[in-house]
């Protein structure tokens, strides 16, 4: 079943116009909050059915509108609908009762906190970067858990939100809505080391690509990357190996070496930034030769040798570009039996 459908967001002082839909039983939509839209009736253009849509639930008549983007959304294996997404920042009349639902003025800030669509957070957030015209492809399963999206025809990442404990609550985020409202979810950590007549041991760091969404330019772990929605540890780690710097691990060839919790606060490109994750650590101790490293140029701009206690000393004392934690340093040095000195 395909449907066409408009969806909008009237503003005003900061503030989104959204609907809780509370009264129809059958609502896909049911107790979530979105904004004000409805499906085309015969013959109807996009604009004709905006106008409409926002004149019988609101009452307002919109004097000024912009459309936004094209948002294919899919839930379960029957429902297709091609929903035109519009913001409007003029209108004139009375607001009027709603038979679908309450209509409140949210805070854009407040937005998130409220029962959303996993996908609408992702529009949400293009809406507020003030992004051009954007394609946005959503795939639900029938619980309502997003399984698939693509932002103009290039799939997004999703992740897993976890509990504490690793475990998962069942609900998938994209990437970008994740470091937006620091949802914890999991990562993989894999160190890469060679004896050395030094401290004992070199560490192999990587150099963060500068187009990277946090902590570009800097001096990082070995490899590192987030679990993909659905996938295990282990076969992350090798993946990130595989594909930031052309190792082809064996699942044997990494040792788990400890789990960590961390995060923080930032600011990137003008925006904020929440990382909230719960790491799993490898240890990689295959030769591994700089040279014959295959760096993927996205993520990856360089990657060096550094003696551990010199890298546990200028993380210390911040002498480098780095975005690597000390505590995981010493988590490192006990499994390769070096203490601090």
């Amino acid at each position: 079943m395909e449907r066409l459908s408009t969806l909008c967001y009237i503003e005003r002082d900061g503030k989104y116009l959204m609907l809780h839909r509370t009264v129809k039983e059958n609502d896909v939509n049911k107790d979530k909050w979105i904004g004000v839209g409805g499906h085309f009736e015969q013959g109807e253009s996009p604009e004709e059915c905006l106008l409409r849509e926002v004149k019988e639930e609101t009452g307002y008549t919109l004097a000024s509108w912009r459309y936004r983007g094209i948002v294919t959304f899919l839930y379960g294996e029957d429902t297709v609908e091609y929903m035109s997404l519009y913001t409007a920042d003029g209108f004139e009349g009375e607001a009027i009762p709603c038979d679908e639902g309450e209509l409140e003025w949210v805070d854009k800030k407040d937005i998130a906190a409220l029962e959303l669509w996993e996908g609408d957070k992702i529009f949400f957030r293009l809406l507020d970067m003030e992004r051009d015209f954007f394609s946005l492809k959503l795939v639900y399963d029938r619980h309502d858990v997003l399984r698939y999206a693509a932002l103009d025809g290039v799939p997004l990442e999703l992740f897993d939100e976890i509990r504490e404990d690793g475990s998962r609550t069942g609900v998938v985020k994209e990437r970008g809505v994740v470091h937006e409202d620091g949802s914890l979810h999991a990562t993989v950590h894999t160190w890469i080391v060679r004896p050395n007549a030094e401290s004992g041991y070199d560490l192999l760091l990587q150099k963060r690509s500068e187009c990277k969404d946090s902590n570009p330019g800097c001096w990082d772990i070995s490899s590192a990357g987030h679990i993909e929605a659905g996938c295990g540890h282990l076969e992350s780690a090798l993946r990130e190996l595989r594909e930031e710097l052309g190792i082809d691990a064996q699942p044997e060839q990494l040792h788990e070496i400890g789990t960590r919790r961390c995060g923080f606060e930032s600011e990137f490109y003008g925006r904020p930034f929440r990382d909230n994750e719960l790491s799993t650590i490898y240890l990689y101790r295959e030769p591994v030769e700089i040279g014959q490293l295959k760096l993927q140029e996205s993520e990856v701009s360089e990657a060096a040798w550094m003696d551990f206690a010199e890298c546990r000393r200028k993380v210390s004392d911040g002498s480098f570009e780095h975005c690597i934690y000390e505590d995981e340093l010493d988590i490192v040095g006990k499994a390769l039996g070096i203490g601090r000195r």
